[in-house]
């Protein structure tokens, strides 16, 4: 068994688990929703995407393009909490969440592109 693409496998798995358990709940509802899990996103995520710089194959530039994308979508999320709670009037209401949420959720497809993709690659290195 090789450590390193368990270690890779363990970081895209994480990545879109912990998306999925920020995503889930009441789109509208702030409660719903923790900072702290969307920050631990964020940074496994950015973790799955250092790991995935290495690969010079197309699949890997792919995963490497998802990954970018679920980064663009995550960071949006959280300069928007930010901007919302820390620098407008807005502060944490219903239409804020679901947009933070809304972004949250992009980045949840690409991380769901990503696994359909490592499944793939790995079923098809073992025929």
């Amino acid at each position: 068994m090789d450590l390193g693409k368990v270690i890779f496998g363990f970081f895209i798995v994480l990545s879109l688990t912990l998306n999925v358990g920020f995503v889930l709940g009441e789109y509208s509802n702030p409660e719903h929703h923790s900072i702290y899990e969307l920050f631990t996103v964020i940074v496994v995520n950015f973790i799955a995407t250092g790991l995935k710089l290495g690969d010079r194959s197309q699949v890997g530039a792919v995963l490497l393009a998802t990954s970018l994308v679920a980064d663009f979508e995550l960071i949006a999320a959280a300069l928007h909490w930010t901007f919302a709670v820390h620098i407008s009037d807005a502060g944490m209401n219903p239409n804020v969440m679901s947009t933070i949420v809304s972004l949250s959720g992009g980045a949840l497809v690409a991380n769901i592109i990503s696994v359909v993709i490592l499944v793939a690659e790995t079923l098809r290195a073992r025929l």
